[in-house]
């Protein structure tokens, strides 16, 4: 896919300052392929690169999303990353439910906006910078809790059906993009268990060799994605190059 972009693409990157996301920054500024990064979050960056332009905007929220929709101005987007994501807020008392008598519609409406309307909405509102004829891919996390093919245990209630709900809307997305945009990839990720502040509560019973660093977890996903080309827009990969059911 990246040889399908123009040299010194601009790419955008949502949750910047996230460990997937800012390791994501860190392995394209390492390519001189890359001309411009657009890094998005709440957070201060934590890179300096002159390449790299930081926004600090929530993007959950409409008004964030207008913002940057002004900022961009259209102009086009050539990869986007999504890399935000909810499992857990203790501040909110969010916690993945295993029973039915632990759903709230406070935990299952917040979760279900930061991993599933957040994403798309976005699509929808930065629109004018992936359609024309230029190449753009456009890759979101997801997880492989949200395959409704594989779920053989149950449990996690608001996460697995806030992912299942991030594909369908990222799917459809993609055939509407696809007219838009000839050459518009559009792809699901699932990233693996990554060390990081979302997985961290639940690390316990993770064996060793499949608690993977930020730094793998972006290579990975970004050769997935390099490998992919627009007729696989709208589909679902895992980080070793595998496809995931639905």
């Amino acid at each position: 896919m990246f040889n399908l972009l123009p040299h010194h693409y601009t790419a955008l990157v949502v949750g910047a300052s996230g460990g997937i996301g800012a390791a994501i920054i860190k392995q394209l500024l390492s390519s001189s392929h890359v001309g411009h990064i657009i890094a998005v979050s709440r957070q201060p960056p934590r890179i300096d690169d002159p390449r790299l332009t930081h926004l600090m905007l929530d993007v959950s929220q409409e008004p964030g999303r207008k913002a940057l929709q002004k900022e961009l101005a259209a102009q086009p987007i050539h990869f986007f990353f999504n890399a935000i994501g909810i499992l857990h807020d203790k501040a909110q008392q969010l916690l993945p439910e295993k029973r039915l008598d632990q759903l709230s519609v406070e935990n299952l409406t917040q979760t279900m906006n930061i991993n599933a309307f957040t994403p798309v909405l976005l699509l929808a509102a930065l629109q004018d910078s992936f359609k024309g004829t230029h190449p753009t891919a456009i890759a979101s996390l997801s997880a492989r809790v949200g395959s409704i093919e594989d779920n053989q245990l149950g449990g996690w209630y608001s996460y697995r059906a806030s992912k299942a709900a991030h594909n369908m809307l990222l799917k459809t997305a993609s055939i509407e993009l696809k007219r838009l945009n000839k050459q518009s990839t559009v792809l699901c990720l699932h990233p693996g268990t990554t060390d990081t502040a979302l997985s961290k509560p639940f690390q316990a019973r993770v064996p060793h060799e499949k608690l993977f660093t930020t730094t793998f977890v972006a290579e990975q996903l970004l050769s997935v994605i390099a490998q992919r080309t627009p007729d696989d827009s709208g589909t679902f990969w895992d980080w070793n190059g595998q496809p995931i059911d639905w």
